[in-house]
């Protein structure tokens, strides 16, 4: 009986490096630059719309809150109003039950805090100092701090949405377990503040039109050369 031949180990796949944040900031911007900033709403108005975006598309949180200031519109009325009407008044943006209970907690804890709801003092706070009072609201988490931050109050903090999110994963940017409220901190790290705005519009961007979900565009991208989840080898 012939002499088996010993097994040979199976070839490893060489993975490439994630992608420098200099060059995607770099390729991305060349397709959907120049980004500057501009406020979208006062403070108060970014939290309860970034709160109805919650699990829901922006079209769908957009007609919540259009439909939440017509029915009830100064943040006092929402506080006073039944839980049941506020939730009436945000059916279109899902869970609208829980959703409305979070919005009145939240408006009774700033008032409590402050007084009134005018946030834009925070924008003279150090960054952490500001993440710790917004994530000390009720069920108000990384995410929604850091929208509230970048694009009413202009300060560096860096929102990790879901299309971010898998971006980033796929760039090698951040690790494949990483979560999305994990991945907050580290993006800061790795990207200068002067950036963050600008890579979160660049990132969501692509994330949108290219780099989808589930059929991602690779051919299309400006990182496919360098990118370790191009699918174009």
């Amino acid at each position: 009986m012939p002499a088996r031949l010993p097994k040979q180990p199976a070839t490893a796949v060489k993975r490439r490096p994630p992608v420098p944040v200099e060059l995607v900031k770099e390729r991305l911007d060349s397709i959907y630059g120049p980004i500057e900033w501009r406020p979208r709403m006062i403070a108060i108005d970014e939290l309860i719309f970034t709160v109805l975006t919650q699990n829901t598309s922006d079209l769908n949180a957009e007609r919540a809150y259009d439909s939440l200031r017509k029915q009830l519109p100064t943040w006092g009325q929402v506080i006073e109003a039944e839980t049941t009407k506020v939730a009436d008044a945000i059916r279109h943006g899902g869970l609208a039950n829980q959703k409305s209970i979070r919005i009145q907690q939240i408006l009774v804890e700033i008032l409590k805090r402050l007084g009134h709801f005018e946030l834009e003092f925070l924008a003279g706070w150090p960054l952490e100092q500001a993440r710790n009072w917004f994530t000390t609201l009720p069920g108000v988490g990384p995410k929604t701090a850091a929208v509230v931050m970048a694009f009413s109050l202009k300060m560096p903090a860096f929102p990790v949405d879901t299309h971010i999110h898998r971006v980033s994963k796929r760039l090698g940017l951040i690790a494949e377990k990483t979560t999305a409220d994990q991945a907050h901190p580290l993006m800061e790290e790795m990207i200068p503040e002067d950036d963050r705005y600008e890579m979160h519009v660049l990132l969501i961007t692509h994330g949108r039109q290219i780099c989808k979900a589930r059929i991602a565009q690779c051919a299309r991208c400006p990182l496919s050369d360098e990118c370790p989840a191009s699918c174009t080898e």
